[in-house]
């Protein structure tokens, strides 16, 4: 190997990434996108700084398998069972719709029906690496339509299995016999019982043992070993790679491992991931763009549209689904996908397809693997120029005279009102959920439908004459959006709000608002209480020690909110804390020992 001329790819693709994905960053365009206009950049079709790419796409691979072990690590068995219904509901319905209106189209191309159907197969598919990274740039992986996203990638990941074994009995080439093929059926569900079984009873001994070396690099390796022979043995059967990572990482999922084997992953897929997203750049042919323009942009029109209308039915079904949910969900899978690439291939193989074609649909995927990030950008954006104004007008507010004004009538809100009812203090309630607002007047409440952040709601609440402003809100940035008008439209007011950590609380104190309680601290420190009480300490001194607590927490909140914003500051002052406050119940512990009995 030529070290000096490998070095130079490496730095190359390096020095083309970070400076791509900086300036995609910068102007709000994602990661993503990013990495795949420094594959361009770099390819043979503009500054051609990339001659051989076969084996960094070889390597590139591996960041998808690393990206689904960790995806499968935040899914428990019970969970999956859980998303069985999105999966073999949602997934079939997307992968046998699209591959047969797709099959359709492409038989309109001119294809023949066996071409055609695995061509709409193929196409059906999306790509689980960009989807996937799209939602978590976003943090949206936890959304309604990114958990659908995620079970339709699912099921085309299982999906594949079948559609590769589909085109060799399509194929010009008869080479297996049915004897074979059934051999074949037999070795998958072997490996995959293999596989499951071996994981669930022999992973988390293994990890066991290699914890107790306490030797990171030998972590590292276990878990590397773990993803990649996993991958490596589901291929030898013939089966996904990223789906093999995907059980490992499922198995996984409820050990006490789980945390330390996704920190040591992450830098790897990280890495990979980007070097697979700017190799899929570098194999975009722009010299058939510029030849076939029109027949490009027909295939990747067709393909866009066919899939779109299928995920947008998809998503008109659902229930949980609104309008913005649906669009979300068919920017991101609407698309194509690196899979298509393995069929095409073995198509043209198989003589069902020729190299032109195979080319122009290679060439076509790849431009709408490169559209998905622009597509869901401008569906972002226009979902917020378009944000849809409440069903039903706000609530005239007759309350004249309020002392306290509530924002959100939650389970927190509703406390808050019982106790000012109870002690018959006038307050005006606002919620901006109107099914709440109509469940809670079932029960006698009278509040009021509105956006409490809304300047023209809080002066028809007569904010300017109460005393009181109390933040209730569960939505944290509902709650500083709400906090920053109030206290510039009427400063007078006293804000009591909810927050839901520290760092939500040091966001409201930068808004000058003091008197903050985090949502979970008192029940946690009655929960302590409790505790030490159950473990023999006399009510009395445990009802001291959690005081001492709670006053200690509190002066160390003030003190992290002068640099709350540099992290070893924090850290450092958050270990100091630790140390004061263990020195100060030493010291009780000492005193209570000395005294006569």
């Amino acid at each position: 190997m030529d070290t000096s001329h490998y070095l130079q790819d490496v730095v190359m693709y390096l020095v083309a990434a970070v400076v791509a994905v900086s300036l995609s960053r910068r102007w709000g365009l994602g990661a993503v996108l990013g990495y795949l206009a420094a594959g361009v950049l770099i390819g043979p079709y503009v500054l051609n700084l990339a001659p051989e790419t076969e084996a960094t796409s070889q390597l590139s691979e591996f960041g998808v398998i690393l990206l689904l072990f960790i995806i499968g690590l935040e899914l428990s068995p019970q969970r999956l069972w859980l998303m069985r219904k999105a999966v073999f509901g949602a997934g079939l319905a997307q992968v046998l719709l699209s591959g047969v209106l797709l099959g359709a189209a492409a038989m309109g191309f001119g294809l023949g029906w066996k071409s055609a159907l695995v061509v709409g197969l193929a196409l059906a598919l999306s790509s689980t690496a960009i989807g996937l990274q799209i939602l978590a740039e976003h943090k949206q992986l936890n959304s309604p339509h990114g958990r659908l996203s995620f079970a339709i990638l699912l099921f085309q990941d299982l999906a594949a299995i079948p559609i590769l074994a589909l085109v060799p009995l399509l194929g010009a080439h008869e080479t297996t016999t049915a004897s074979q093929d059934l051999v074949s059926v037999l070795r998958i569900i072997g490996v995959m019982a293999a596989v499951a079984v071996g994981g669930r009873y022999l992973l988390r001994p293994v990890f066991r043992i290699v914890a107790s070396t306490q030797i990171a690099e030998v972590f590292t390796a276990t878990a590397l070993l773990v993803v990649l022979g996993t991958a490596w043995i589901m291929e030898l059967a013939g089966i996904q790679m990223s789906l093999g990572a995907f059980v490992a990482g499922v198995l996984l999922a409820d050990s006490e491992f789980r945390h330390e084997i996704e920190s040591q992953i992450e830098p790897f897929k990280g890495l990979l991931l980007g070097l697979f997203f700017v190799t899929v750049g570098v194999s975009l042919d722009l010299n058939l763009v510029r030849e076939q323009p029109l027949q490009i942009v027909a295939i990747v029109a067709v393909l866009l549209a066919v899939k779109s209308a299928v995920l947008l039915a998809i998503g008109g079904i659902k229930r949980k689904f609104d309008l913005a949910e649906t669009l979300r969900l068919t920017a991101v899978l609407a698309g194509g996908g690196e899979f298509a690439f393995v069929v095409l291939t073995l198509e043209q193989k198989r003589d069902l397809l020729d190299v032109a074609q195979k080319d122009l649909l290679t060439v076509a995927v790849t431009l709408s693997m490169a559209l998905t990030p622009l597509a869901v950008i401008a569906a972002g954006r226009w979902l917020a120029l378009h944000k849809s104004e409440p069903a039903r007008e706000f609530d005239e507010i007759v309350d004249e005279h309020p002392r306290v004004i509530i924002a959100g009538y939650g389970r927190v809100g509703q406390i808050v009102a019982r106790i000012l009812r109870a002690q018959r203090v006038p307050f005006t309630a606002l919620e901006s959920s109107a099914e709440q607002v109509d469940f809670s007047r079932r029960f006698g409440s009278m509040i009021y439908f509105g956006d409490p952040s809304r300047p023209e709601l809080l002066r028809a609440a007569r904010a300017d004459q109460a005393e009181v402003f109390v933040l209730a809100t569960d939505d944290p940035e509902a709650n500083l959006r709400t906090a920053r008008v109030v206290r510039r439209l009427y400063p007078h007011l006293k804000i009591v709000a909810r927050a839901r950590n520290r760092q939500h609380a040091f966001r409201l104190m930068d808004l000058n608002v003091n008197d903050v309680v985090r949502e979970t601290l008192l029940s946690s420190l009655e929960m302590s209480r409790m505790v030490l009480e159950d473990l023999g300490l006399d009510p009395a001194l445990a009802a001291e020690r959690v005081e001492k607590f709670r006053a200690h927490d509190e002066e160390l909140l003030k003190a992290q909110y002068l640099v709350y914003d540099d992290d070893a500051a924090l850290m450092q002052g958050a270990r100091e804390a630790f140390d004061d406050l263990g020195r100060l119940f030493e010291a009780d512990t000492s005193s209570e020992a000395g005294r006569p009995t």
